[in-house]
């Protein structure tokens, strides 16, 4: 039996080369049962001229899945189903599954995602995306980063990529992180001290989870960033927002029976305000007064491009009391989720075996191919060019929110990705970015940063790492027209 032709098209919108899709699309077929063993595919001539492509794109799929062994040859007969592809079983249900399990009961914990947003996947679709922490592919090194991790799938790097390293990292990005990245932020760590993660947000959790359970406290800035709130809630541990003010977190205002303190001083997350170096040192002495641990988000101390960073918090540290957390979702992309914990080796342990019963580590090929784009160079190149970006529509930005009269509360007088805003009193963001979005325009509203008893529905966040600067000012005029009117 032989297989349509008219069962394959092509989706204009599919991602891919010519001859990615068709295999894509004939795998697909056989994996679901469309397509059965033994059945005769259309040759690759009448198929071409179906799809209206070349005849050697067909052939080279063909190829490729008889290399796989979705397909074999049979002469000069053509291509058929293999026997050895991997096809789904034959049986079907006897009869539909009815969920009678009174989960309310079954479930010994219950955890919350409330206060995290969830951000539309469609984002580049938007005429005006000034989202936050997504990544702009234009100013991405594609070529350097694919030769990377090309070099990191060689036979040299095999262990790397295909052993189970259980607790254990890349000892190569761990030397360029204590030898590069850490002394920049006036951090020195050993290699013991040093955790890769996935991500800044699976650093928080691991550090959320060793260091508190319900009969402890922690304090965190208000507003502060959403996710960390919701991890807090389901450690059951007592916390308290302290308010924020133009220097960041008062320690004055922290409790004493606090034993855990988050904190973002470089780049308060999301106001942007730096922490002066007298409130950290005064942090510090809290801290060590009340017997507390701080744990210090550096975030984004790669786009400071206005003027350099402070030194983070933990270089300032003689007890060991600060754990940081570093990522490259900032610098690279956020899809990358890498980022690292270092602290006291004791601690370090505690978070290498947590990490180990949960995941074992970070994939290896991963690991190693970000080990080779920041030690050849590319990653500092590739800093400067969207530090440059970043500054050029840093000012088209600040000079349009200033030509339509809208309102700055944070800014971020080293640079960053973003800028906190304030609408007047009385309006909700939450109308107003839902009114923009039809209108293909994107931002977010504050209120999720803030805690329940806190909240504030008058701020925004404006993101410029995805929109071009040619774009802004329309897109600004917009956003102040929406909110004019929201407010007559």
């Amino acid at each position: 039996m032989a297989i349509s032709v008219e069962t394959f098209f092509l989706n204009p919108d599919a991602q891919g080369t010519l001859q990615a899709q068709i295999q894509e699309m004939i795998a697909e077929g056989i994996l679901s049962g469309r397509f059965r063993i033994g059945e005769k595919l259309p040759s690759s001539r009448k198929l071409a001229s179906h799809l209206g492509i070349s005849r050697i794109t067909v052939t080279l799929a063909y190829t490729e899945l008889l290399a796989s062994d979705y397909l074999s040859s049979k002469g000069r007969s053509g291509y058929f189903v293999s026997t050895n592809a991997p096809v789904p079983p034959s049986y079907t249900p006897t009869q539909k599954t009815v969920d009678s399990v009174d989960w309310s009961r079954s479930l010994a914990r219950t955890f919350t995602g409330g206060d995290t947003p969830h951000k539309p996947q469609d984002w580049r679709d938007y005429r005006y995306p000034f989202i936050y922490g997504q990544a702009d592919a234009s100013l991405f090194d594609h070529a350097n980063w694919r030769l990377c991790a090309l070099r990191a799938l060689g036979h040299k790097d095999f262990s790397a990529l295909a052993n189970d390293q259980y607790d254990h990292d890349d000892p190569l990005l761990v030397e360029y992180i204590a030898r590069h990245s850490l002394p920049r932020r006036g951090v020195i760590a050993r290699p013991q001290e040093i955790l890769i993660t996935l991500g800044a947000t699976n650093a928080l959790w691991l550090t959320a989870q060793i260091l508190l359970n319900r009969g402890r406290k922690a304090a965190l800035e208000d507003p502060a960033y959403y996710t960390l709130r919701d991890q807090l809630v389901n450690t059951r541990c007592q916390f308290e927002g302290i308010p924020v003010d133009e220097d960041g977190l008062p320690p004055e205002l922290i409790s004493d029976d606090t034993d855990v303190i988050f904190t973002s001083p470089s780049h308060q997350s999301p106001t942007t305000t730096n922490m002066p170096m007298e409130r950290r040192k005064a942090l510090l002495k809290r801290a060590r007064d009340i017997n507390a641990v701080i744990v210090e988000d550096d975030y984004e101390f790669e786009m400071s491009f206005l003027d350099s960073p402070s030194p983070a918090l933990k270089s300032l540290d003689q007890e060991g009391r600060v754990i940081y957390i570093g990522s490259f979702s900032k610098s690279l992309f956020p899809g990358l989720r890498l980022g690292y914990l270092v602290g006291s080796e004791s601690f370090i342990r505690q978070a290498r075996a947590l990490r180990a019963n949960v995941l074992r580590h970070p994939p290896g090929h991963m690991q190693r191919t970000v080990a080779y784009f920041l030690s050849l160079g590319h990653y500092d190149a590739q800093i400067r060019r969207i530090a440059k970006t970043l500054h050029g529509r840093r000012l088209v930005i600040e000079e349009s929110i200033k030509q339509h009269g809208l309102t700055i509360s944070g800014s971020g007088q080293f640079g960053g990705s973003s800028l906190w805003m304030k609408a007047p009193e009385g309006t909700n963001m939450d109308d107003v970015a839902r009114k923009l979005r039809s209108g293909s325009v994107f931002l977010e509203p504050g209120a999720p940063f803030f805690a329940p008893v806190t909240r504030k529905q008058n701020h925004y966040r404006l993101g410029y790492t995805s929109i071009p600067k040619s774009k802004i000012e329309a897109g600004i005029e917009l956003i102040a027209k929406e909110i004019a009117k929201c407010n007559k």
